[in-house]
């Protein structure tokens, strides 16, 4: 992959410097190669892997390769739909490689949902109806499983702390059940009802 003077490059809304080394790289598309846009090449190749999740320069260089190919209308990779999907990656910040690569999925099946859509849409032949109807139901499933899978594996580091036994003053309240405490949610787990210690009918 090779880097290219700089075109075009979208920034933040609220940035006010466009051409500074903070500015978000862009991804060229050129017949036989990717190039990554920036003032700064390094930093931009660096501001990209970032986006991305990728640990180091094989990892970018793959995600994007894949990227690029998901990206494809009508076989041919196309540039508008890359650059949604490597905004749409770096919005939602992978913070490692799985997040890199589940995200990375995550846009594609995002993309081809919305194509199913499309094809849906535009057909008034019955048969083909049900069967983009079939196949957009099962790419929703999968992008909703995989936004389950994303906030397990974030949430994963959470330990959970289970009070098994709970002592009650006189006049107290207190959830009868399991307690599971997660950060600074409380969750109760099985039956829950109110019963009060020593009050008198």
């Amino acid at each position: 992959m090779t880097t290219a003077p700089n075109r075009r490059i979208t920034s933040p809304l609220a940035a006010s410097d466009r051409g500074g080394p903070a500015a978000s790289p862009r991804i060229r598309l050129y017949k036989r190669r990717i190039a990554i846009t920036h003032p700064d090449p390094q930093a931009g190749e660096r501001l990209l892997a970032e986006a991305l999740g990728a640990v180091d320069r094989d990892a970018l260089h793959g995600i994007l390769r894949q990227l690029v190919k998901a990206s494809a209308v009508g076989q041919k990779p196309d540039e508008a739909n890359l650059a949604f999907m490597v905004s749409m990656i770096r919005s939602i910040a992978p913070k490692d490689s799985i997040e890199a690569m589940l995200v990375s999925q995550m846009v594609s099946v995002h993309l081809a949902t919305m194509r199913c859509a499309c094809r849906l849409a535009c057909t008034d032949n019955l048969p083909q109806q049900e069967s983009v109807t079939r196949a957009l139901t099962r790419l929703t499933r999968t992008f909703a499983a995989q936004v389950e899978a994303l906030s397990r594996h974030r949430n994963s580091d959470e330990r959970a702390i289970t009070v098994q036994n709970l002592s009650v003053q006189d006049g107290g309240r207190a959830i009868v059940g399991n307690v599971t405490q997660h950060t600074n949610v409380l969750v109760a787990e099985a039956s829950r009802s109110e019963a009060t210690q020593g009050a008198t009918p």
